[in-house]
This record gives structure tokens, C-alpha cells and sequence, in this order.
């Protein structure tokens, strides 16, 4: 979707355009309260503000709607296609990671009590693995702050790959 089409279209609109970058009611009233935007950048800048920081409340209920790593979803929603996206990397024909992951995301769930959540576009399985087992070593609250940028990271890559330029005539 161009920029401009993005900035003209009403608010309900706009918010259900950007919702399934991340489900965060505050992050995506802030963003789209803050139309027209004169370039991507100047959006991008504007969500990355919003995003920071979230509540705890915030990023446990964004992580709700967030798969396990693995797990492609199989829902036909905007949210659902950018995740198995995103996931591209991890093959679920390798029977090995697959199951090192599902191990893995229990470990992590029994241990931090949500979802293990990393920006896995542009990452391998076997890297999407490592990082958990590292992240498998943190505290709570270190995994707090870990959790909180990876879903920043993952609402700005959704959303510049939502939005573009495009040609303002």
C-alpha cells in the first residue's frame, strides 16, 4: 500500500490496516493519530516512538496472538500470512530443528510463562535455535527487555513492508 493511500484512508481504515503489524491498541491509535506522514521514514520514526517502551500488559497481549516458532498458523488473516513470512527459514522438513524448537518452546514457555518471540524473517532455523537456547540462560527480567525490542523490531519490519513510497502525484 502507498504511503499516500495509507495517510487519505479514514481512521477506522487505517487502524485495521496497521493492526496486524502489531495488536497493540495504543501503538496503532499513536501511529495512525498521527497522519499524514511525509515519508516513510518520518512513519517508520513515529512507529518506533510509539513502541517505546511498551508495558508489560502490552507485550503479553501482543504475544497472544503470536505463534510458536515452527508453527505456521494456518488462519488466512493478514497477521497469519506475515508470520509463515516470516518464518520462511525455518523448514519444517528438517525433523531435527523442528523438533529442537518444539522443545526448546516448551522449555522457554515452562520457564518465562509466554511464548518464546523472535524476529525470525531473514533468519535460519538453526539461527532462530541458537538464539533460544541462549535466551534459554537469561533472567526474567533480562528476557523482559529482550522480548519487548524483538516485538518492536517485528511491528517495523511488518510495517515497512506494508507501506511504500509510492509515487505522490
Amino acid at each position: 500500500m502507498e504511503l499516500a493511500v495509507f495517510n487519505s484512508v479514514d481512521r477506522d481504515e487505517a487502524i485495521r490496516i496497521l493492526t496486524p503489524c502489531l495488536d497493540i491498541s495504543r501503538w496503532v491509535n499513536d501511529v495512525v493519530d498521527a497522519r499524514p506522514f511525509a515519508s516513510l521514514d518520518e512513519l517508520l520514526a513515529r512507529a518506533r516512538k510509539a513502541a517505546d517502551p511498551f508495558t508489560p500488559d502490552e507485550v503479553e497481549s501482543a504475544l497472544a496472538h503470536h505463534p510458536r516458532i515452527g508453527e505456521r498458523p494456518k488462519a488466512q488473516t493478514t497477521e497469519a500470512a506475515m508470520s509463515r513470512s516470516e518464518q520462511a527459514g525455518v523448514d519444517p522438513g528438517d525433523s531435527g530443528t523442528t523438533a529442537a524448537l518444539a522443545e526448546g518452546n516448551l522449555a522457554y514457555e515452562e520457564k518465562f510463562g509466554r511464548v518464546f518471540l523472535i524476529r525470525a524473517a531473514g533468519r535460519s532455523a538453526q539461527e532462530i535455535l541458537g538464539a533460544l537456547q541462549e535466551r534459554l540462560t537469561h533472567t526474567p527480567e533480562e528476557e523482559d527487555i529482550i522480548v519487548a525490542g524483538q516485538l518492536r523490531e517485528i511491528a517495523l519490519l511488518r510495517l515497512a513492508g506494508l507501506i511504500s513510497e509510492g509515487v505522490n502525484a
